[in-house]
């Protein structure tokens, strides 16, 4: 079974509006006492299991490609050493598309990392302003450029279903992104969430989102031009060449082990949830007072894992396999899914059954939130 480790930075390099911490990059930054801390909370987690084979590496946060490149190979190194690395082990690192951060990719491959995800969010000057995004379409292709000089496998993501986004509008952009040739694209549906700028910014009227039927439009088309271009959906919102498709996120999606390190990260291994400190001033006092960062340990109970395991694995276009994943927790099969439900969204053409699998179809993809809440029993999700 995959097994990934998940390195979370905590840093940025100015205050910038998509942080989710107010910890930024200063003179006064102690890196040799943040490379001490990473390598004692990873140790902790290999001590636990260190018998896996790390398939994936995923350095995410802040702005993990303003890391120095001999941070980052110094942890890739450890990481070595406490792990098997299975033979084509993916090591992404997650990077806003600015020049400065560009300056850094042929350091950064050089120290380990195999694979890119960049934020571009926009191919449009006047939706990356919207967005509050801090590089302008220029500067983000520029960086994609060298990026895919510079790394074997590369990934972007696009925000779209904004305001007045029209099928033509999105048709083009997304036409535009596709002819850049990168092997995998996450493409996401403009969300809003209650406490962000954006609720604040409808509730002031400053905009109007998107209504559900438009969305579905774009999200149809979006399916349509990644799959004639040889990028399907593989998952909801993520398309890619086949063998491109992101190693590190389908062990989340699969509902496999990872081990997540660094202030803020979560871990699911062993049954068990983990959450480190998310201040990086408490992450470092801990550090100190017992050797890993953790904030939170919580044994998770077989129905909780079998839940999430079926909120995660139909999100994707595999789907799951019931009876092996009621094996895997114990449980009987009907106890996973609802029988009669199951039977009537597949009579709706919803759901389709293939060997073993269970599978959301293309009919059932936009619908899938409320899907999920119909197929859940109730009392699995709150077991």
């Amino acid at each position: 079974m995959a097994f990934a480790l998940y390195i979370h930075w905590p840093f940025c390099l100015a205050k910038c509006p998509y942080c989710d911490f107010n910890s930024h990059v200063r003179e006064r930054t102690d890196l040799a006492a943040w490379q001490e801390a990473l390598l004692a909370d990873m140790a902790h987690e290999a001590a636990l299991t260190g018998g896996q084979t790390l398939t994936s590496i995923f350095f995410g946060g802040g702005t993990p490609s303003l890391m120095p490149p001999a941070l980052v190979a110094t942890l890739i190194e450890a990481a070595a050493r406490h792990w098997r690395f299975a033979p084509d082990i993916e090591i992404t690192l997650e990077a806003n598309p600015s020049s400065v951060e560009a300056a850094n990719f042929a350091a950064l491959a050089g120290a380990g990392i195999n694979r890119v995800s960049l934020g571009l969010q926009a191919l449009d000057d006047s939706a990356l302003t919207f967005l509050g995004r801090l590089h302008d379409a220029a500067e983000g292709l520029a960086a994609l450029e060298v990026a895919q000089r510079h790394f074997a496998r590369v990934s972007f993501d696009l925000i779209y279903a904004r305001p007045d986004h029209t099928p033509d509008l999105w048709e083009a952009e997304l036409a535009r992104a596709l002819a850049l040739g990168t092997g995998h694209l996450s493409l996401y549906q403009l969300t809003i969430e209650p406490g962000t700028r954006f609720a604040t910014l409808v509730r002031e009227g400053r905009f109007t989102p998107l209504d559900d039927d438009a969305a579905g439009d774009l999200f149809a088309l979006t399916r349509e031009l990644t799959s004639a271009a040889g990028l399907p959906a593989y998952e909801i919102s993520n398309h890619a060449r086949p063998g491109e498709e992101s190693r590190h996120n389908l062990v989340y999606w699969r509902y496999q082990d990872y081990a997540g390190i660094g202030p803020g990260a979560h871990g699911r291994r062993g049954g068990f949830a983990t959450v480190r400190h998310r201040k990086p001033e408490n992450f470092l006092k801990a550090i100190s007072a017992q050797h890993h960062g953790i904030a939170d340990i919580r044994e998770l109970g077989a129905r909780e894992q079998a839940a999430e395991a079926l909120l995660m694995g139909l999100r994707l276009a595999e789907g799951i396999a019931p009876a092996a994943l009621a094996a895997r927790f114990g449980l009987a099969e009907t106890d996973l899914i609802d029988p009669a439900k199951r039977a009537f969204y597949a009579g709706k053409g919803l759901l389709a059954e293939r060997a073993d699998r269970l599978i959301v179809t293309e009919a059932g993809m936009p619908l899938l939130d409320g899907l999920l809440a119909e197929l859940v029993p109730a009392g699995l999700v709150a077991a």
